[in-house]
């Protein structure tokens, strides 16, 4: 691997193993449990409807054992689950003044080992209802990236080690930066760029995959960071082998501690807060905390 920031080569393969490291065939599946304490403060002004993805997803490889919301103040909340994949969301409703939601969850995840030689699967083989996740989207031009695509990666071999070398050629190329983006930029801005957050990396990889006819979509949910300060965190995942595996070409967290909260074909279907109304954020804080882990 390439290293343009002074760290020599030893130091720099030990963190990529840290923060790519997942559990691999022939391993086991690894239970793990984690603490989520997510606390999120605005100004409301005016009324002011909000819709919030902070809920821990009950379901796929997660279990939600315990959790508790509380709104401050006490008003009328509405929870309804997403009908096809069933993360959750939040209405709410507040007409003025300061708004404090904590959401706080105990959450059991037990992680498939990876199978390193999973193939991807011809669009023919492909579950009906996993074709949307070959389609461009607002944020994942494929359709015109998919000559750029081809040229770089459209030779290598086909399956995980293909997605791989996509994660990788992002992780060198593309420079992590706070403020560099915002809600309009999309994976060809980042291209063009070579700049971004972990949204934007996660937007790169949809659409390398699907330029390629990799099912691909992306996932948000509370992962543990060394540096920046605490965030809700963007990943994406590929359809390989028949099933959905996770990827992060950021490298700031974990895989395999990611505590997953939305899936959807690009961030506006992910978004942990979408605002109607003239409200303004003071802070956020979606902490998470391992506190056991087996396998």
């Amino acid at each position: 691997m390439e290293t343009t920031t002074g760290v020599d080569s030893h130091t720099q393969m030990l963190i990529t193993t840290t923060y790519t490291q997942r559990t691999t065939l022939p391993d086991a599946p690894l239970a793990q449990t984690f603490d989520i304490d997510c606390q999120l403060d605005y100004e409301v002004r005016g009324p002011t409807d909000f819709v919030f993805q902070i809920h821990a997803h009950d379901g796929m490889d997660q279990q939600v054992q315990s959790e508790s919301l509380v709104i401050t103040p006490n008003l009328p909340r509405h929870v309804y689950a997403d009908p096809g994949i069933g993360h959750r969301f939040l209405r709410l409703h507040a007409d003025s003044g300061p708004v404090r939601l904590r959401y706080q969850a105990r959450v059991h995840r037990i992680v498939q080992p990876l199978d390193p030689q999973a193939r991807e699967v011809a669009i023919a083989d492909l579950p009906d209802d996993l074709l949307y996740n070959l389609n461009p989207t607002r944020y994942c031009e494929s359709d015109e990236l998919s000559q750029a695509t081809q040229d770089m990666f459209g030779q290598l071999p086909q399956g995980v080690s293909r997605v791989q070398a996509i994660v990788e050629w992002i992780h060198r190329h593309i420079a992590y930066q706070i403020g560099t983006s915002n809600a309009m930029t999309t994976a060809r801005d980042v291209l063009a760029k070579r700049t971004g957050v972990c949204r934007d990396f996660a937007h790169l990889g949809v659409t390398f995959c699907r330029a390629l006819n990799i099912p691909a979509r992306l996932v948000v949910g509370y992962a543990r960071f060394d540096d920046p300060p605490p965030d809700f965190h963007a990943m994406f995942e590929a359809y390989l082998g028949g099933r959905w595996v996770m990827f992060d070409a950021t490298y700031m967290s974990p895989i395999d501690d990611l505590v997953r909260v939305t899936t959807g074909r690009d961030a506006k279907d992910v978004a942990f807060a979408t605002i109607y109304g003239p409200a303004t954020m003071l802070a956020m804080s979606p902490l998470i905390t391992k506190v056991g882990s087996t396998g």
